[in-house]
């Protein structure tokens, strides 16, 4: 299996379900196979994402790696901050101000990621099934704590730790033996059997899977830690079993699995003008079919080379600045 093209595949099909399920979420409350499909793709689509950066992480503890960290990830995340902010003043969002390190919307995920990267460094020290269980039981604590919420996404931060952790410790082994046909086979059974659930489960929030609220906020103050323990499980076998029916064969899109963090960055510019002004109606199966073209068509323009380009210096400025050494990631392991 190249690795490499599996991963640009994963990345690209992710990243296309990211953009398709912030596309349908205003038409959840009132179309129950939506919202069954929403919950559905929040199990896992944030989950697997963290896990294969952790795959490529490097626990390492310099300063010119920190340096490097820092200009990679929180120059564009205070830059995108800015122009989010100013751009939902522009098209009359309510609550378009937040303060400089409460992320607008996507944005939580550049700021953790640079934590998960600081944090693997002591974590990765400690055995692995210690340092999971330590990990898990601080995203389930976290939600105790009504101050720790969206500010410095300290909250998503911590929740969604073990995921990073995890991919950082997967090997080239266990990533074939999920990709075996009996692996396959028992992870269709899992991901039809999470759908059923969802549909006879009586609806909750969604921020359940979000991970930004404190139990109280959710109004689950004294069973909320059992229930975020319940979410860890499904999530956990909804992003192996996805990963699982990733293909390894190289296709045309493959390549564009490369720029997933600008389709990331950008697509909040469509999804929320379209949210803004009610630009899309869903009356039938076939708008359901409409909207999951748009997404995809939404996820091909903005990692087209064209608009990588164009952005190219806000997305990757750290290229644009000097660094003594530079650290890549690495395609191997």
């Amino acid at each position: 299996m190249e690795r490499q093209v599996y991963f640009d595949n994963a990345k690209w099909i992710l990243m296309f379900l990211v953009v398709f399920g912030h596309t349908i979420q205003p038409f959840t409350e009132n179309h129950q196979t939506i919202d069954v499909l929403y919950h559905w793709i929040y199990t896992f689509h944030m989950p697997a994402f963290i896990f294969l950066s952790g795959y490529f992480a490097k626990a390492k503890k310099s300063k010119e790696y920190m340096i490097h960290l820092m200009k990679k990830l929180l120059l564009p995340y205070v830059a995108f901050q800015g122009i989010y902010t100013i751009y939902y003043f522009l098209i009359g969002k309510g609550d378009w101000l937040n303060l400089p390190f409460e992320p607008q919307w996507a944005l939580w995920f550049l700021m953790s990621l640079f934590c998960w990267h600081l944090l693997l460094y002591w974590f990765s020290k400690i055995p692995k099934y210690a340092a999971l269980f330590i990990t898990i039981l601080m995203g389930v604590v976290v939600g105790y704590l009504d101050p720790i919420g969206h500010m410095f996404s300290l909250s998503r931060t911590i929740v969604f730790f073990p995921f990073f952790l995890l991919g950082y410790w997967f090997s080239q082994k266990e990533l074939k033996m999920i990709c075996h046909t009996n692996f396959r086979t028992i992870s269709l059974v899992i991901m039809v059997l999470t759908a059923i659930g969802l549909y006879v489960t009586p609806s909750f929030s969604i921020d359940w899977f979000l991970s930004s609220k404190s139990y109280q906020v959710m109004e689950m103050p004294q069973w909320g830690g059992v229930i975020r323990f319940g979410v860890y499980v499904i999530s956990i076998m909804m992003t192996l079993s996805v990963l699982a029916w990733i293909p390894s064969k190289s296709y045309k899109w493959s390549s564009l699995g490369t720029r997933t963090l600008y389709v990331y960055l950008m697509h909040g510019f469509f999804i929320h003008f379209f949210r803004e002004f009610e630009v899309f109606h869903v009356e039938s199966f076939l708008d359901l079919v409409g909207l999951a073209v748009v997404a995809l068509l939404m996820t091909r323009f903005l990692s087209t080379w064209t608009v990588t380009k164009l952005v190219e210096p806000l997305v990757e400025m750290y290229k644009y600045l000097p660094l003594k050494q530079r650290y890549r990631s690495s395609t191997t392991k």
